[in-house]
């Protein structure tokens, strides 16, 4: 017999030992609008969220809007918006019912309810988890106004396409209204994210809608976050541990026991006391974020494709390589911990201790084809930017050589043991044909890498020592493979 479908009439049935919201969510009100209502906000955010909502803070439930897909809104309907976040350590699962995400909707099929969701007055907050891609930057980190989806904007005369275009609109129909001033607080990984939001947004609306800039300057606050939670894509697997408690849940979300969000508080019209339920509210998250960025994601990047094209599947079976657990030592010692400036509360070698027990935690299976997607996007704030920092010091990035050598050798699309991967990423296409034009020829392929600036700012892709230790590294990888270039690289 196939288990109940999870809904608000069935939590009171649930077995004893699964949380479930303890709040009347009839009586929320939608405070939060949050953009891409991916897995990683419905086990992070929203989870903090629910939080505040179960101390009596209940203005502040969360309308989550999908930009693309159906998906999610078509798997959480049905279930009230509810769903689960499956906690997984090596002693257990934990099962917790969230039910902070009053509405699921999708913009492309429901888009005027969409723009009055962002434009209400009661929405105070609006966030993003869209991923690094959508932000629609440059190699800069400016606007990219020759994206195809900013031109479509900048044009008008449809809705808008991009997430710029769409924010514009929304703040365009508060302006109007009087709606009041929002927050506009982005949860993506990416190097000051609240500058970068701040600063692409600003020139959209410089080149579409001038007028607007001086409401947003009183009305609009961008404040930085740092978010930090090992969130692997649902599988199966999660979804037959569900089955197993009793009750069916089309889209549950996986997570590891760490979560951590340190927030800039900078808000403009409230926010929930989310410190009560864990986050650090602080004046400055720049230190936390460098932090994150090189500590985890840059590891997460480096393991991605020395694992990957090693065979090797998951995060946890990468890190029960002796090998690449020591090269991952001596990428945050030698390579980006002296890049870091001191981070209050933290002691950074103890803090890459933690990374590594939690990297190894079994229950989690971290695809490393998940991590390794968007890389033309990822690798220049998590390895790039720490390289040439540390070329400026004096000395040549050994370990971030060998791994952006091993995102070279991904490129070509197989793994040494015969298995081949697609090459997700928004430059996907030419990065396939570049690598496909210059083959196996380590000195071909690192030179027509080294020669794209949207990945390699042209001053460390001229750094002939840089460019040395990832060819090097490379010829290796090429021609030995992933075990000997890392036993190279520890000598």
């Amino acid at each position: 017999m196939t288990a109940p479908r999870l809904n608000a009439a069935l939590l009171p049935s649930l077995k004893p030992g699964i949380r479930r919201p303890g709040y009347d969510r009839a009586a929320l009100g939608i405070g939060i609008v949050h953009l891409g209502l991916g897995a990683f906000h419905r086990a992070h955010q929203a989870v903090y969220t629910e939080e505040r909502l179960e101390a009596g803070e209940t203005g502040w439930g969360i309308s989550g809007l999908s930009l693309r897909s159906p998906a999610v809104r078509d798997a959480l309907a049905p279930q009230d918006g509810l769903y689960t976040v499956l906690t997984r350590a090596p002693g257990g699962d934990e099962a917790r019912i969230i039910g902070s995400v009053v509405e699921a909707l999708t913009v492309p099929e429901q888009p005027e309810l969409a723009l009055r969701r962002l434009a209400a007055p009661r929405t105070r907050i609006i966030s993003l988890t869209v991923t690094e891609k959508a932000y629609c930057r440059d190699a800069n980190g400016a606007l990219d106004e020759s994206h195809s989806d900013i031109r479509a904007d900048l044009a008008g005369g449809g809705f808008p396409r991009s997430v710029p275009g769409l924010l514009a609109a929304a703040l365009r129909a508060r302006a109007d209204s009087g709606a009041g001033g929002v927050t506009l607080m982005t949860c993506d990984n990416l190097p000051d994210n609240g500058g970068t939001l701040a600063r692409v947004l600003g020139r959209f609306v410089a080149l579409r809608d001038p007028g607007l800039a001086g409401w947003m300057a009183e009305h609009v606050s961008f404040p930085a976050t740092m978010v930090d939670r090992i969130v692997p894509a649902t599988t199966e697997a999660e979804r037959e541990a569900i089955a197993a408690l009793g009750y069916t849940d089309a889209w549950p979300v996986v997570a590891e026991p760490f979560s951590q969000w340190v927030v800039e508080d900078r808000f403009v019209n409230g926010r929930p006391r989310w410190e009560a339920a864990g986050a650090l509210m602080v004046g400055d998250v720049h230190a936390y974020e460098l932090m994150k960025l090189r500590c985890l994601n840059g590891a997460h990047s480096s393991l991605a494709y020395l694992g990957a094209v090693a065979g090797i599947p998951t995060v946890s079976e990468a890190m029960a390589e002796p090998l690449l657990a020591a090269f991952l030592q001596k990428l945050w010692t030698q390579d980006v911990i002296p890049t870091l400036p001191p981070v209050p509360g933290i002691d950074l070698p103890g803090y890459t201790a933690q990374l590594e027990d939690r990297f190894r935690n079994p229950a989690i299976r971290h695809r490393l084809l998940q991590i390794a997607m968007d890389g033309s996007q990822k690798l220049p704030q998590r390895l790039l930017r720490p390289a040439a920092e540390r070329l400026a010091q004096g000395a040549v990035p050994a370990a971030i050589a060998l791994a952006v050598a091993a995102w070279m050798r991904f490129l070509l699309g197989e793994d040494e043991t015969g298995g081949t991967h697609a090459i997700d990423d928004p430059m996907g296409t030419k990065l396939a044909e570049v690598a496909r034009g210059a083959g196996r020829d380590a000195d071909a392929l690192s030179a027509a890498l080294f020669a794209l600036p949207e990945v390699f700012d042209p001053s460390l892709a001229a750094d002939a020592g840089f460019r040395a230790a990832v060819r090097d590294a490379l010829a290796t990888l090429l021609r030995d493979g992933v075990r000997p270039a890392l036993r190279a690289a520890l000598a």
